[in-house]
């Protein structure tokens, strides 16, 4: 019933009190907050942590945003900025970079979908070489299916360099990951 509703509709009907209207919200947006948070944070139990904290406080914030059909570049914003948050509090705790630091835990996730964990951790190596960017935009291309022009609008740049840095990402990824095919 209310998944057929826009994003604005949505939002403005968990403001007048619709205890329903944002469990479609996380449901449309869940798997994308994941990616954006995957690059950043380079982990999947971590980036699921981030994406839910991110949906908590959007819920609690919602009221604060200005204009309800840009819902979803304003939920990325604040994924993007918890997730910058948890990799500055980790670097303080851990004190060594972030690609040692990626744990083996064994908890379900929506990315642990790769049967092959030395291939899942490879990629995630791989994948923590790229810039914040290329991560973000190879992510959500690649893993979400998302637009250029809906990348664009969520990392705020313009479309030619969305396809630009996907296709640098996709080059870089290549060649980090070449030896592996090759075995």
């Amino acid at each position: 019933m209310t998944s057929e509703y826009r994003d604005d509709e949505l939002v403005r009907l968990t403001l007048a009190g619709d205890s329903e209207a944002f469990a479609p919200l996380v449901r449309r947006h869940r798997r994308a907050a994941l990616a954006r948070a995957l690059a950043i944070v380079l982990d999947p139990l971590d980036a699921d942590d981030v994406a839910q904290g991110a949906f908590v406080q959007a819920y609690e914030q919602l009221a604060a945003l200005r204009d309800p059909a840009r819902f979803e570049v304003w939920l990325m914003t604040i994924v993007h900025r918890r997730a910058l948050n948890f990799v500055r509090a980790e670097k303080r705790r851990r004190a060594e970079p972030l690609t040692d630091a990626i744990p083996d835990r064994t908890r379900a996730s929506a990315y642990t979908a790769l049967d092959d964990r030395a291939l899942r951790d490879e990629l995630l190596a791989a994948l923590g070489k790229l810039s914040l960017v290329q991560r973000s935009v190879v992510l959500l291309a690649d893993l979400e299916q998302w637009s250029h022009e809906r990348i664009a609008q969520s990392l705020g740049c313009s479309v030619v360099m969305s396809r630009r840095h996907l296709s640098d990402a996709r080059r870089r990824l290549r060649e980090l990951l070449a030896h592996k095919v090759g075995q």
